[in-house]
């Protein structure tokens, strides 16, 4: 039966990797071929229509409200100009010198990556931000490249990932939290270094892009002016209070939405643009939400007693217990996080993270390092997620080309986080 779940798995993943089904409807379709494998009953505890779908579809709910509070939060730094005021501050104090522009852009990136992720942070950052970058030189595959190493850095703090990775391998925050921190600094490194050598590479200056730089920020002025100095605070304000004051994430989110609209709102068009932002935010969040609701869905089925009992022996077999041999190997498949592979976290990898939790094979901290390490090569380099599609395409370039050039940088920092994990957990 195990090989049988296997076989299932194998035909999810062609069916996800040749766009035969669209990643969400393939994992929920596997979800429920993988329970009627293992012998679930269709009503009933443990079954296919009341544990699989009825419970696990909103499993992850509150990864679901917190994705939508960051795309609110992402309209707003949009909106109220936060996002591109930032920016602008940036490229004018790096002037004609591309590391210094760089280096600025990297910053905003990933301060914008801890709010939210995806094509809203690369948009939010991008599209001031890479025209400024190719026009003074930056060649157009570095100026994508850093606009994603710098969300990449700012991942860690992103607090909806704090909350998804905590309900889907059933851990506290704080020791969700705890991982991100020593993670971090592996990303910070290799985004650094990643515009120090990559802007090396010098490219060749576009008078499209120098009037598209300057031009985009002159035309915001016009409509909105700056935003104040004190609203270039508001990325900042859930992280003091999730990270510094250990206020729960939805609150300290919200937080961050009152204060973006406090600073930069007059009271008498508070309520249309919240109400404006708050609806617009569900366009940006509807795609998450849907895969999210499939994740529950196969995390469900997966962790069927039928379901481990079957893949436990399997599993365990090339599943390695020697640390050395955990980086070693895992370090290895990285690739198999890509193309929505096997060790796609938001895809079959969240149900392989499950299956190695649910069987005992390692401890869900270990999990957790795995998943986080993966997931930091998937937001960059894969070249099927939106970010890196909207960066490439925007930089003028493909997002197999911005892939071959980041994913040595976020290899490195799968490998730093392997390592934590293989010296902490196991």
């Amino acid at each position: 039966m195990g090989v049988v779940i296997l076989l299932v798995m194998a035909a999810g993943v062609a069916a996800m990797l040749t766009r035969k089904l669209p990643t969400a409807f393939a994992l929920v379709l596997l979800g429920v071929v993988i329970a009627f494998v293992a012998g679930a009953p269709l009503t009933g505890e443990n079954s296919v229509l009341d544990t699989v779908l009825q419970e696990g579809a909103p499993a992850l709910a509150a990864t679901m409200i917190a994705i939508l509070l960051g795309s609110w939060l992402g309209r707003l730094l949009d909106e109220t100009g936060i996002a591109g005021t930032l920016v602008r501050k940036i490229v004018e104090f790096g002037g004609d010198r591309p590391v210094v522009v760089a280096l600025g852009v990297l910053a905003v990136s990933t301060l914008v990556g801890t709010v939210t992720g995806s094509a809203p942070a690369a948009m939010l950052a991008g599209i001031i931000g890479i025209p400024a970058m190719i026009a003074v030189g930056i060649p157009k595959v570095t100026a994508a490249g850093t606009i994603l190493m710098g969300i990449a850095a700012g991942m860690p703090f992103e607090l909806p990932i704090w909350q998804f990775f905590s309900t889907a391998l059933e851990l506290p925050v704080p020791t969700v939290r705890g991982f991100m921190l020593k993670l971090f600094p592996f990303a910070l490194a290799a985004a650094v270094l990643f515009v120090l050598v990559e802007t090396r590479r010098r490219g060749v200056e576009h008078a499209w892009s120098l009037k598209s730089a300057s031009a985009k920020p002159a035309s915001r002025r016009e409509q909105l002016g700056d935003a104040p100095w004190y609203a270039l605070l508001t990325p900042v304000v859930p992280l003091v209070l999730a990270l510094g004051l250990e206020v729960a994430i939805l609150p300290s989110m919200l937080a961050g939405v009152l204060f973006a609209l406090v600073t930069t709102t007059k009271p008498r068009d508070m309520n249309k643009r919240l109400l404006r932002t708050l609806y617009g935010s569900f366009e940006v969040a509807a795609a998450p939400i849907v895969l999210f609701v499939a994740i529950g869905i196969l995390l469900a089925a997966v962790k069927l007693p039928g379901a481990v009992e079957s893949l436990e022996p399997l599993v365990k077999a090339v599943s390695p217990q020697n640390p050395v041999l955990f980086v070693l190997v895992f370090t290895l498949l990285v690739p198999l996080c890509l193309y929505r592979g096997p060790l796609n976290v938001y895809g079959l990898g969240a149900g392989i993270a499950g299956v190695l939790i649910a069987a005992g094979i390692y401890p869900a901290v270990a999990v957790l390092g795995l998943a986080t390490s993966y997931n930091q090569v998937f937001g960059v380099a894969d070249p099927t997620s939106t970010q890196t599609v909207w960066s490439a395409q925007y930089a003028g370039t493909t997002p197999q080309q911005v892939m071959l050039r980041t994913l040595p940088y976020v290899w490195a920092v799968a490998l730093g986080g392997l390592c934590v994990t293989a010296a902490t957990y196991l």
